[in-house]
Formats: C-alpha cells, structure tokens, sequence
C-alpha cells in the first residue's frame, strides 16, 4: 500500500532536522517537495533523514534536491545505496555545465573545425597516395602479362559508362552550342559583326563545351555509378571474400572501370563537338541568316583544327580523374548506408570539382604556350 511522501521538521542542537517519510514518487509526491522548500527557506544548517521514505523515484530525489538547493551533506543517502546512486545519477544530470563566453566559443569552434579539416586532408590526401601506388602496382602487372586483362569487364563497362552516355552528352552540347549562338548573334550584332559568331562558335565547342560537359556528364554519371557499385560490394564484404579467394580487387574491379573511361571519353568528345557545332549551326542559320555551308565553310578556313585537339588532350587526364575519383570513393565506403551516400556524394562533387580545376590548369599552361 501507497503512502504519500511527508517530512516532519524538527530542532536539535545541531539545528533542523527534516525526517522525511512515505513514497517520494511521482504518484506520490504531491506538493511535498514545495512545503519542504518553505520549510527549509533561511535555514543556514539543517539534516535530512531519508531512513524513513519507502519508495523513491528520480522525481521524488530531484524534488528533495530543489528544496535544500542542493547542500546537502553526501552522508544523508549513506541510510539506503539505492537512494545514494539515485542521488548521484539526478545530481549529475541537473548539474549546471559551464558556458564558454559568445566569442571565446566561436573562436574555439572555429579552430576546431580547422582543425579537424587540416587533419582530414592529410588523412584524403595519404588515402589517395595509397590508392594510386596500388593503381601503378596493378597497371605494371598487367603490362607485363596482357593475359591479365579482363576485356569482358572492359567491354560492358565501356558500354554502361561510354556508348549509353552518347544521347546525353549529345543533346546537352547540342543546347550549349545553341545558347552560345544565340549569344554570339546577340552580342556580334550590336557591332555589325555578325560573321564572327562562326568563330567564337567554333572555338567556344570544339576548345572547352565539347570535353568540360562530357566530363561533368561522366562524373554525375559514372563516378557516381563507380562508387555506388564498389561500396555495394565492399557492404556485402564481396571485396573481402574476393581477396580470400586471391583476386586483387584493383584489377578486377578498378582497371577495367579506368580502362572504359580511357577508351570511351575520346569517342563521347567527338561526339559532343559535333552536337555542338550542329546547335551552333542551327541558331545561325535561323538567327543570323547564316546558310551552313557558308558556317562550315568559314569554320574550315578560320578555325584551326589545333583547338579541337587541345581538347582532346584533357581527355586521358579528366577520364583518369573521374574513374579515380569514383572508385577510391567506392572503396571507402564502410558498412552502413549513411557511409554509401555520403561516398557516392563526394564522389560526384569531387570529380566535378577536379574537372573545372584541371581545366583551368590546362588553359593556364596553353596560354602560355601560345597553343
């Protein structure tokens, strides 16, 4: 049977003392908790006796705290260890934690954050160093045994990754060639250069559109596809029994991936560049009055062929980088798939990211090269 929580307050020589009885719950609590605060209220030395209280909860401890604000002399729970533990338990978590001042925390934190950053660099950029020795390892292997090389892999990877990518790497340059025609024939027309549209058509496709959106078409596409497919399999611990069984998961899974991309990208670039010029062409024609083969013409005798294989140069390095990109993401990924996400995530963003900064670099150096 249930009794409610009650205190009786007495005076001793050692001043108050507050015996305390009943069941100190949340059934059974009540009001008790407020009147022994009253109670308490300007009593510099007081003693609680908890020996008389039946059953306790953490509402009915926290109430007793709040009522002697919290001075109360650690031997008073000494009577029953469960109350003792109970004591310690609410006292912990109604402890009052320190705040660092606004800007002292800021500071902090923002140290922190560089911190962790600068040490998660180093970490990528070993990772990365690791993946690629290992890469050089297999490709030597593979160079002196050709027998090595799975061309079954190589074939259906090219196939997802290259000639399945052709209808949208065309119609999106298509749509890049057009929007440069129509602002070449917008901007040109102002000075009565109309004719030049051909030129910065030609340039603006066959230089940069063709191989920069080709590559950021992959690298949302098979980067992606890249590190989705490894994690999968590094989840399902397929990598591991793959390397109890003796086959190096690097010239299984990741040179057949490298070795798509590399013989695939080329043709995609092509393709694009042509997409392109026929958008270009086509705004021309209808904006400008433009026949195309007066646009083919011109571009035969003003354009050098030079800017398309300046282009084509980027190729093998963007390819590498987004096939690298994506299958170290993959074999990053842990065993959860939060870890999947966010791998295939940085695996897009990354690469997207290396291809604007590659190809900076390579307009850098053809600048000065005068190429």
């Amino acid at each position: 049977m249930s009794s409610p929580a009650a205190f009786n307050v007495q005076q001793s020589d050692t001043g108050r003392v507050a015996q305390l009885s009943g069941d100190w719950t949340a059934v059974g609590l009540g009001h008790a908790g407020q009147r022994l605060r009253e109670a308490l209220r300007g009593v510099e030395r007081f003693t609680l006796d908890v020996s008389g209280i039946g059953r306790c909860d953490t509402a009915g401890v926290l109430a007793i705290l709040r009522a002697s604000d919290g001075r109360i002399d650690p031997a008073t729970w000494a009577s029953s260890p469960k109350l003792e533990r109970l004591a310690g338990l609410v006292s912990n978590a109604v402890r009052p934690v320190s705040v660092a001042p606004r800007g002292s925390r800021s500071i902090e934190e923002l140290l922190d954050r560089v911190g962790r950053g600068l040490v998660q660099a180093g970490i990528d950029a070993y990772h990365t160093m690791a993946f690629v020795g290992r890469l050089l390892v297999v490709v030597g292997r593979v160079a002196r045994d050709p027998r090595r090389i799975r061309w079954a892999a190589c074939v259906s990877l090219a196939e997802r990754a290259g000639l399945d990518a052709i209808p949208i790497v065309m119609v999106t340059t298509f749509f890049i060639g057009a929007v440069v025609g129509f602002l070449g024939a917008d901007e040109l027309s102002r000075f009565g250069a109309q004719v030049f549209a051909v030129e910065l058509i030609s340039i603006a496709v066959m230089r940069e559109f063709n191989v920069v959106i080709t590559a950021v078409l992959l690298a949302g596409r098979s980067a992606s596809s890249f590190a989705a497919e490894i994690g999968s399999m590094k989840m399902n611990q397929e990598i591991d029994a793959m390397q109890t069984m003796g086959v190096d998961p690097f010239e299984a899974l990741v040179l057949p991936r490298f070795a798509a991309l590399l013989i695939t990208m080329p043709l995609l670039t092509f393709m694009a560049t042509l997409a392109g010029l026929a958008g270009g062409i086509l705004i021309s024609w209808w904006v400008l009055g433009l026949s195309p083969d007066f646009f083919i013409q011109r571009m035969l005798d003003n354009v050098s062929p030079n800017h398309f294989w300046v282009a084509l140069s980027k190729v093998p390095v963007m390819a590498a980088v987004i096939a690298g990109i994506g299958c170290r993401q993959g074999m990053e990924v842990g065993g959860d798939v939060q870890s999947l996400g966010s791998r295939v995530t940085a695996a897009v963003v990354h690469a997207i990211f290396s291809i604007i900064l590659i190809d900076a670099v390579f307009a850098l150096v053809y600048m000065k090269l005068q190429v």
